[in-house]
């Protein structure tokens, strides 16, 4: 039995603490998580979740990411 990569994203509140909704999906593959997030964000930010970190195996991977609409500040 191989075991595969686990990929998966915590959705942050403003606060920048895990928010208090379900995470989103779990991923084999990093390309998937990402996929999935281009194609989501914008509803996760319209839910009030400020930014998504991503996780492989449980550690982070890079910094947290805001979801902000291009051209707003």
């Amino acid at each position: 039995m191989s075991v595969r990569p686990r990929w998966e994203w915590v959705l942050l509140g403003a606060d920048g603490e895990p928010a208090d909704r379900p995470a989103g999906p779990v991923f084999t593959a990093r390309f998937d998580a990402e996929q999935w997030l281009g194609e989501h964000w914008r509803s996760l930010a319209a839910q009030q979740v400020a930014s998504v970190r991503l996780l492989h195996e449980g550690a982070p991977v890079g910094s947290p990411l805001a979801l902000v609409e291009p051209g707003s500040s």
